[in-house]
């Protein structure tokens, strides 16, 4: 109604009063019109953003750009291929059952091998004559088998004296759990199965019954409760090792905790905290920023964060320096324009693109040669873009989401720069994500932790499974070998059992323990 307003024939009325006063009132309607137009943009972006959030792909790529090839991105692209996978497989049988078949990979060679024979029986070819052996043709197929239980017996042999009066036997091996029925390598299976593959208890119990083994689901869990407790102190090994590092990654997320005697759940949260090739799990009580001053205390570095502000009073100490992450800032361009398909948006996507490919050409150098390029080639970069996101601001409107989005990200800029000046941070603080990542999966599947204690054990237990993947472990079989050594292994050669530190048994160091 406003913009229908004839503006000329106002002004043909000259200095008349009513005409003034109808302008300044025709002014004061456009601006209360031009203020409610931002808010419904900044509601229906928030409503976008919500729906997007809910329903929408996680994938950060855009359409038709190479910005995916920076980013984690391919987790979409191979859902959707295990999706098609198998209609094509069908497909392509029923349309030309002889077509040539893609390049099988090779089965392993460390795998047991099943040997079946075949001869012809009678030796002899169709017309009679006697055959010649002339060698053999070998094909290969993989099978598997489910859960294979298996007993060891000990026998121990009983001495007596006659003199003495007394009976002897032979000393059993120390066990995690005394006199208990499961031994080393089947507490890791149900543990790993647990934490790792994220297969509740009551799961584990039907699989393991369908191999012929039934395990009540009560003596699972108080297998993984001692675990918890008998790793213990390697878990607090390990949180040593990580607070020698100068750089640390730190993030944390939610999960539900039954309140006992209600039926009912909280939130509680699991902090964590990583540096190369290890992670630690902190479970706590809350999101407030004394658990990460706790469990920091002491410690002085280079803490690589989002822009929680649990974190705040840390940095104010000044003993740690913050260091900001710019797949955060980037996300919020990425929803910017994912959203209104803002064009100044898409620009500091591709900006931002730029110091992730120089992050990619660099990451193999060593540290001189790193903080050189990122001196010559990153820092001019972040110059510009700086001046670029102030220049722009200054148009924008503040309910604008580009806007919102170049305000976080000048608000850290000094904690976002921190990786232009020093080789060893990082540009982003994905490494906390990815350790975050298998939580995120676990409570979809076990929905609650049973109570702070349960929390804590198996914080001890994913601290000790994760930073062993991070070491290319397999997580079954450190955890197995650990169990096995742990009950005589002495304390103060706990950090040869830590998983950087922790080499594969060989062979013959196997069949001499068992």
């Amino acid at each position: 109604m406003v913009a229908s307003i004839d503006n000329d024939r106002l002004r043909e009325l000259g200095a008349d009063p009513a005409a003034q006063y109808a302008r300044d009132l025709i002014a004061q309607l456009a601006a209360e019109v031009r203020q409610q137009a931002l808010k419904n943009q900044a509601l229906s972006l928030e409503v976008a953003r919500l729906k997007h959030w809910r329903f929408g792909q996680s994938s950060e790529s855009l359409d038709g750009g190479a910005q995916g090839v920076l980013f984690d991105v391919k987790t979409q692209a191979l859902l959707q291929q295990e999706e098609q996978a198998e209609d094509r497989a069908a497909d392509d049988e029923r349309r030309s059952p002889d077509k040539r078949r893609p390049k099988r990979q090779p089965i392993p060679g460390n795998l047991e091998r099943i040997e079946h024979r075949y001869e012809i029986d009678s030796g002899l070819c169709p017309q009679g004559h006697a055959l010649k052996r002339i060698g053999e043709e070998i094909s290969e197929q993989l099978d598997c088998e489910p859960a294979r239980f298996f007993v060891h017996r000990h026998i121990r042999g009983k001495y007596a004296c006659a003199c003495c009066q007394t009976v002897l036997a032979a000393p059993m091996p120390a066990q995690v759990i005394d006199k208990g029925l499961p031994a080393p390598g089947l507490l890791a299976q149900v543990v790993v199965a647990k934490h790792d593959d994220h297969l509740p208890l009551y799961r584990q119990e039907e699989i393991y019954r369908r191999s012929g083994a039934h395990i009540p689901r009560s003596s699972l869990a108080q297998w993984v409760g001692i675990c918890g407790v008998r790793l213990q102190p390697l878990a607090t090994a390990l949180k040593q090792h990580l607070l020698e590092q100068p750089v640390l990654h730190a993030d944390e997320t939610p999960v539900a905790e039954l309140a006992p005697g209600h039926g009912k759940t909280h939130r509680a949260y699991v902090w964590v905290y990583g540096a190369g090739d290890t992670v630690v799990y902190d479970y706590c009580g809350s999101r407030g920023g004394e658990h990460a001053r706790a469990f920091l205390g002491g410690w002085s570095g280079t803490l690589v964060v989002d822009d929680f502000s649990g974190y705040k009073a840390l940095f104010a100490a000044g003993s740690i320096r913050e260091a900001g992450c710019w797949a955060h800032a980037r996300r919020k361009f990425f929803e910017a324009h994912k959203l209104t398909q803002s064009a100044l948006a898409a620009e500091a996507l591709e900006r931002i693109g730029e110091l992730y490919r120089i992050e990619q050409e660099i990451r193999e150098m060593d540290p001189d040669e790193r903080q050189r390029r990122r001196r010559q080639d990153s820092q001019p970069r972040l110059q510009a873009l700086h001046a670029w996101m102030v220049e722009h601001r200054a148009q924008l409107a503040k309910a604008d989401a580009t806007a919102r989005a170049i305000d976080y990200t000048l608000g850290r800029w000094a904690a976002l720069g921190v990786f232009a000046t020093d080789a060893a941070v990082p540009i982003d603080n994905n490494a906390a994500e990815r350790a975050v990542r298998p939580l995120a999966l676990g409570r979809k599947n076990w929905l609650f932790v049973g109570s702070r204690q349960a929390g804590e054990r198996a914080a001890v237990l994913m601290s000790l499974i994760e930073s062993a993947k991070l070491c290319g472990h397999d997580p079954w079989a450190y955890l197995r070998d650990v169990l096995t050594r742990l009950p005589t292994w002495p304390n103060s050669r706990l950090q040869e059992l830590l998983p950087h530190r922790w080499a594969a048994p060989t062979a013959t160091s196997t069949a001499a323990s068992a």
